[in-house]
């Protein structure tokens, strides 16, 4: 490394420990929604293999968190694998599956967070289904961050099977459809949604440049603020973080009004 790059390190985190001290924490979001875009663009870049990719993607997680946890987030949904991927290679989602499933485990190892399964799990191979029940259970106690793993979820999914649960649940009530009909809401949904009984997302962040949800969290993002950012996720640093942070507390949330 040479002695532009070490200066340029430097600076950064001189300038990230700037926006640090000036970050109102009465200001950050309590609920930060990921979706961690660029892995195989990353690994491209960097001449490396679409495995390696989302290996370096999967290692940015817990760093990520630790920023989090430093700066008074309380929740964070991170969107590993879409129902969408489900439709790439198995050349790729084989290995894909196999950093997956040790990434919930290092979450469930690591003892500072409570890992909840937010998606479909039986479309998903038995081992994953397996590794996410058992972080589930193991953290079920930790006073920490929750943390949303997003496996195998698309948010038209979410509010198809919403709607099914809270249908059959009216079903074993013996609500007609009439009756149903005439009390169905926005709050009646959205309790059998993935993340019923969790606030709403107040930032979703997304890395590699691209602006859209591409479905994530549909439902509850209708009043979340939205960060862009150029960098790769195995690329995002801290100062990158910080100024998604910065950049909420400059806003004023209207909620629709």
């Amino acid at each position: 490394m040479n002695l532009r790059d070490n200066l340029r390190r430097l600076l950064l985190r001189v300038y990230a420990r700037r926006v640090e001290v000036h970050l109102d924490h009465d200001q950050v979001p309590k609920h930060i929604g990921v979706i961690m875009d660029g892995n195989r663009r990353w690994a491209k870049a960097a001449g490396s293999t679409t495995a390696q990719g989302h290996r370096a993607g999967a290692d940015k997680i817990e760093e990520f968190l630790g920023w989090c946890s430093e700066t008074d987030v309380e929740r964070v949904t991170l969107w590993l694998l879409s129902t969408d991927n489900l439709d790439r290679p198995q050349e790729e989602l084989v290995p894909l599956f196999g950093i997956i499933e040790n990434v919930v485990r290092t979450l469930a190892a690591d003892g500072r967070w409570r890992v909840h399964h937010v998606g479909t799990a039986d479309i998903l191979p038995s081992h994953v289904q397996t590794a996410l029940k058992e972080a589930e259970q193991s953290t079920a106690h930790v006073d920490g961050i929750v943390v949303n793993v997003a496996i195998g979820y698309g948010g038209r999914q979410e509010i198809a099977d919403a709607v099914r649960s809270m249908l059959l649940d009216h079903a074993d009530k013996g609500t007609s459809i009439e009756q149903l009909a005439e009390s169905v809401d926005v709050d009646m949904i959205g309790k059998h949604l993935y993340t019923s009984d969790q606030p709403d997302p107040d930032l979703v962040i997304r890395t590699s440049g691209e602006q859209r949800l591409s479905g994530f969290m549909l439902w509850q993002t209708a009043h979340s603020e939205y960060y862009f950012c150029e960098v790769f996720w195995p690329a995002f640093r801290k100062v990158d973080f910080l100024r998604a942070l910065r950049d909420y507390a400059a806003r004023h949330r209207r909620y629709g009004g």
